[in-house]
């Protein structure tokens, strides 16, 4: 694990495995230094062990430093369950799951992530306190995913004016990958602004309802990486950004809600020479960790997300206008600002 190309200097890692419920899963925790870890659960049917591990450090690292750029108080940390989610959940799977978080004492808090939603939450709030993106409580606000897509929304805009000189997104074409709980939303956002939409989806039920709201056109889901559109947002899984599809993009600009779009920090720099601008995904998608912070909080204010919210897409314009004048790839501008935020955590030094 030390020599793993994605590890990255985790303060730990955590293999948990319950013979009875099925349970197999990892916690990872890449920096406490800004606070306790937060970050969702995923569960997916991966191929192999190795493919679970690499899923678990990259995003633990994404949430270290989507939550530093978002200014939290929060470190960064992630889970995954390896499994089907259509077939193999049971409340015996997400209670031996919260007996696992439990026993990090609070180092780490848990939220919904791909393949989970609220109610599997509640079933590993049974066993844990350390639990957010719940229904009921005190300071409960349900599916965060609302949240991420108002962000995503207004970071194509973002994105969108330092393309075109305006975020006025009537008859722009956005291609859009993934319609799930967030790309679904963010759909309704950019269909109401005006955008002519192109959509793919391995759920044709979820396609052919976000079609029939926004009017979107369906392409199978290989070929959304051949549209000729303004800008791609990707929605769904990560990694879309490779090899074999970074030259059949016909766009000037990247950007969506998935994490970890980038197969290796490196494509930010071979997009950049393509006249591609790409927003930094740990940026642009930090509205949903925004409200689970609040719910961590214990003191939930839709008026407070809403602040941060805001205050995070000037930042990701910031972002932006630094990679444009100084001909750096989006990302690595990111990375460097996040950090040294967390750097500095460590030290005690002033922001």
């Amino acid at each position: 694990m030390f020599d793993h190309p994605s590890f990255d200097a985790h303060e730990g890692v955590h293999a948990f495995h319950d013979a009875e419920s099925g349970l197999k899963c990892i916690i990872a925790v890449h920096s406490t230094a800004l606070g306790p870890a937060a970050g969702g659960c995923r569960m997916w049917n991966y191929a192999s062990g190795d493919a679970m591990l690499t899923d678990a450090l990259r995003l633990s690292q994404g949430m270290s430093f989507k939550n530093a750029m978002a200014d939290l108080p929060l470190g960064g940390g992630k889970s995954v369950i390896w499994g089907d989610p259509r077939q193999d959940k049971s409340e015996a799977l997400f209670r031996a799951f919260g007996r696992a978080v439990e026993s990090l004492n609070g180092s780490y808090y848990t939220a919904e992530d791909v393949g989970i939603d609220t109610s599997d939450m509640a079933l590993v709030r049974k066993e844990t306190r350390y639990v957010a993106g719940l229904d009921e409580g005190a300071a409960a606000s349900g599916d965060p995913s609302p949240v991420t897509a108002m962000g995503v929304y207004l970071g194509i805009k973002e994105v969108a004016k330092r393309l075109y000189g305006s975020d006025d997104l009537s008859d722009r074409i956005i291609a859009v990958q993934g319609v799930g709980s967030v790309g679904g939303h963010v759909c309704e956002h950019l269909a109401r602004d005006g955008a002519k939409l192109v959509i793919s989806d391995i759920d044709e039920e979820a396609l052919k309802a976000v079609s029939a709201v926004t009017g979107a056109t369906i392409v199978p889901p290989d070929d959304i990486y051949d549209v000729d559109a303004d800008i791609f947002s990707p929605c769904a899984l990560g990694a879309v950004i490779n090899e074999k599809t970074l030259g059949r993009l016909r766009v000037k600009g990247v950007a969506g809600a998935a994490n970890n779009q980038l197969i290796v920090p490196e494509m930010g720099e071979f997009l950049r020479r393509q006249g591609i601008l790409y927003a930094p995904d740990y940026v642009i998608n930090g509205g949903g960790i925004i409200n689970v912070a609040a719910e961590i909080s214990g003191n939930y204010s839709r008026e407070w997300v809403d602040g941060k919210l805001n205050r995070l897409i000037e930042t990701l314009g910031q972002v932006l206008d630094e990679a444009l004048s100084t001909d750096q790839p989006a990302n690595a501008v990111a990375d460097r600002i996040a950090r040294t935020r967390i750097a500095e955590a460590k030290t005690g030094a002033p922001k």
